[in-house]
């Protein structure tokens, strides 16, 4: 079956038109996750225009988000009218409007999808009914069912750049009289009345309308009211059309058409758009004209994406988080086409990120000389000064062939500033040329110093990110030795917050042959206080002083370990933990100094703790002893060595604790390869949401 083509989105189809109907929502997605990333896609969308849902098209799963967290968790995950904001902070533009929704992750068996998101209308109960909660489960299998299917048969379902629309089908389509009836039992009524459809285009507008509002209705439709209409231009009048959309509530506003017309406009949604009533009104008291001057005003959706980007980039971690974000916020808030984000660096322009752009446009402008400024980028990089070019003649006056390499027809060039110096170029594109107003021009260079802000705190972290990764690789063993009848693996994983380096060690040795013939392997693992370069600085000196005296007994070991670090007086204090093992005689002989206490599961499924006489931490007393203990491993057996990242938890007592940590072992299926005993110990650790401490663990067991 290679070779065969992809399914196509379109193939979730029927059971989203099914939970559709079923649970009475009016807007649904599928996010599939993108192979290889922690990212979900959007796949299939339904219920709201293309230009709302820009900043939903592609959803970290890490991001902070209700989609990440029903994936993460592998839970629905319920939003009632209002919860949105107040669980998730400015994770998406519709919070400021009343609504709900459920997240659903996809999955089949120990397979996650992705996740499917269904909407509903702001006068949903607080709860989510059984039946609904059913319909929701038995969707989430139909959509696992179909991706499956897809995927034995060769043609898994890809992710195009654009989501495929589900149009749900209307009850009745009237015939070609009824309609003209229609039509013409609304050109009879005084009011006025127009068609919105989701997009906020008018589709229909009666002729008592035009004559309200003063407008050919040629001049009307196809167009969105607020562009059309240079006294419906104020924001609250948009964002009225935006909560009856959001919400799917009726809505109404009162606005004055100059000179001093009153007219009322009341909204009535529903899945295919917006039927509106005009009336005249009275003026409201204390309303206030709108001047029919206003030029380009800042649109309500621009404000809540303004508000959301300044918040959501304090968040941001790395540089590709702040490109991410840049590029799903900035574009629908501006209503844009084409994003690059340039740095500069040695004396050249280096792409860090760009939506919107074929790759041969990208590749012309990377690496480009800054001097000479060849470049529009280039250029404002040099004068440290926003330029906007609003046609294609604008910009080939200045640099001949950009519009035609670009696939642009507007430009806005933003100057990346921060700490007094630029240090890279946002540029803005349109597909059609755009007058920029002076409003819209201060709007873009605030979001420039934002963005350079969370730019140079990205970089700087992903410089300590770099280097802390490439120490602590340095400084952990790069592989384990090969030891004949012993199967082993070791993992690492760091805090989920900080620099992501720390103290934790672990260690395997080959010990010589004695002249019986017995092989010995020793094994260390450990723990320095703190998360920082010291702390791993002196981990590698532990394990160094581990590795010199490896061989002698347990007790010595430590010891002497023990000593060089009272020695070195570091004011940090390490746990350890050593055992030698006797591979010929399976014996096990082990020293502690303050680590918890290593697990052995037995080949009869019994797991126990095994008593390790205490001794104390490495670095306090300089004459300190390690008593040692033995005990047999059996062929099958398997050792644990972990530190206490892999079980400490807030509120948890740390005896129960590792009788938890027991049960996953012991549960785990007998016979299995240690590196996938490894991953599943694993598993359990990556659910919990912020973890302070590093985990290291290492796995031993005598094989034939």
């Amino acid at each position: 079956m290679a070779g065969l083509p992809p399914s196509r989105p379109e193939l979730l189809d029927p059971p989203l038109i099914r939970a559709l109907r079923k649970t009475g929502a009016y807007g649904a997605g599928v996010y599939l996750l993108a192979p290889g990333e922690r990212v979900l896609r959007l796949a299939v969308t339904s219920g709201l225009p293309r230009r709302f849902i820009g900043d939903w098209l592609r959803v970290p799963v890490d991001a902070g988000e209700p989609l990440g967290d029903a994936v993460e968790n592998r839970r629905l995950v319920w939003l009632g009218v209002g919860e949105m904001e107040r669980r998730y902070a400015g994770a998406d533009d519709a919070a400021p409007y009343p609504l709900a929704a459920a997240f659903v992750p996809i999955l089949r068996g120990d397979t996650c999808w992705g996740a499917m998101a269904l909407i509903w209308p702001g006068n949903h109960p607080d709860e989510l009914a059984r039946d609904e909660r059913d319909i929701l489960d038995d969707t989430t299998t139909r959509l696992a069912d179909l991706l499956a299917g897809a995927e034995r048969e060769g043609r898994p379902v890809r992710v195009s750049e654009e989501p495929h629309v589900l149009v749900r089908p209307r009850a009745r389509t009237p015939g070609h009289e009824e309609a003209q009836a229609a039509a013409g039992f609304a050109e009879r009524l005084p009011e006025g009345c127009w068609a919105l459809d989701l997009d906020g285009r008018l589709t229909y507008v009666s002729g008592s309308a035009a004559k309200l509002v003063g407008a050919d209705v040629t001049e009307l439709l196809g167009a969105r009211p607020w562009d059309a209409l240079p006294w419906l231009s104020d924001p609250v009048f948009e964002d009225r059309y935006r909560a009856a959309l959001f919400s799917r509530q009726p809505g109404s506003f009162t606005a004055l058409k100059p000179p001093e017309r009153w007219l009322r406009f009341q909204l009535y949604p529903d899945a295919f758009g917006i039927s509106v009533r005009i009336t005249p009104a009275s003026a409201a008291p204390g309303a206030r004209a709108v001047s029919e001057a206003r030029a380009a005003p800042t649109r309500a959706g621009s404000l809540y994406h303004m508000m959301q980007l300044a918040t959501v980039l304090t968040e941001a971690v790395s540089v590709r988080d702040v490109v991410d974000l840049v590029a799903s916020q900035i574009m629908p808030a501006l209503d844009a086409q084409g994003l690059l984000m340039f740095v500069a660096e040695g004396g050249r322009l280096r792409a860090l990120g760009h939506r919107g752009y074929r790759p041969e446009a990208v590749a012309h402008f990377d690496g480009a000389s800054l001097t000479p400024a060849t470049t529009p980028s280039a250029r404002v990089i040099a004068d440290g000064a926003p330029a906007f070019y609003p046609s294609p003649e604008a910009v080939e006056a200045h640099f001949p062939g950009l519009a035609e390499l670009s696939g642009k027809s507007a430009w806005a060039m933003l100057p990346l500033i921060a700490t007094g110096r630029t240090v890279g170029c946002c540029v803005i594109s349109y597909e059609r040329p755009h007058e920029f107003s002076a409003e819209e021009r201060g709007i873009m260079s605030s979001l420039a110093g934002l963005i350079a802000q969370a730019l140079e705190r990205a970089r700087l972290h992903d410089t300590r990110h770099h280097l802390a990764r490439r120490l602590q690789a340095g400084l952990l063993p790069r592989v384990l030795p090969r030891v004949p009848g012993l199967d082993v693996a070791a993992r690492y994983l760091p805090a989920s917050h900080g620099m992501e380096i720390g103290g934790d060690f672990y260690d395997l040795i080959r010990l010589d042959e004695d002249g019986s013939g017995t092989v010995s392997v020793a094994a260390a693992i450990g723990d320095v206080q703190g998360h920082n370069v010291t702390a791993a600085a002196l981990m590698g000196q532990v394990r160094t002083a581990v590795h010199a005296t490896a061989g002698e007994p347990p007790g010595e070991v430590l010891a002497r370990a023990n000593r060089l670090l009272t020695d070195l007086d570091p004011g940090l204090f390490t746990s350890c933990l050593y055992v030698q093992l006797d591979l010929s005689a399976r014996r096990l002989s082990l020293s502690t100094a303050g680590h918890p206490p290593p697990l052995v599961r037995y080949p009869d499924g019994r797991v126990v703790a095994l008593e390790v006489p205490p001794g104390p931490l490495l670095g306090i007393e300089p004459d300190a002893a390690y008593p040692a203990t033995e005990t047999g491993l059996p062929e099958g057996a398997v050792l644990l060595l972990y530190t206490d990242g892999l079980i400490e938890r807030p509120g948890i007592d740390l005896g129960d604790a590792i009788a938890e940590l027991a049960t996953q072992l012991g549960g785990a299926p007998s016979g299995r390869p240690m590196d996938e005993l490894a991953d599943g110990l694993l598993r359990h650790a990556r659910q919990t949401e912020s973890r302070s401490d590093d985990i290291a663990l290492l796995l031993i067991s005598p094989v034939s």
